[in-house]
């Protein structure tokens, strides 16, 4: 099992690195709505909603995936 400098197994700090940019993403997004929507732009607004469900969605998903590795040699800090 590969492991990066964090002592997790790297494919567990990937799906958590997926989530949070994600998360991040969504929240970021958010305000580009607002700012589309101010500048009267509803085409852009409603593309900025479509990207924000996406990556609402993938966070989801990589979530998923995290609690399907809870308890298995992946779902956690690597042991010697």
């Amino acid at each position: 099992m590969a492991t990066g400098e964090t002592g997790f197994a790297d494919v567990t700090f990937d799906l958590i690195s997926v989530q949070y940019h994600s998360l991040k993403a969504g929240h970021d997004y958010g305000q580009y709505v607002r700012d589309a929507e101010n500048a009267g732009l509803d085409d852009i607004a409603a593309f900025f909603r479509e990207v924000m469900e996406q990556d609402s969605k993938r966070a989801e998903r990589a979530h998923e995936l995290l609690r399907n590795l809870s308890g298995t040699e992946h779902g956690g800090p690597a042991t010697s």
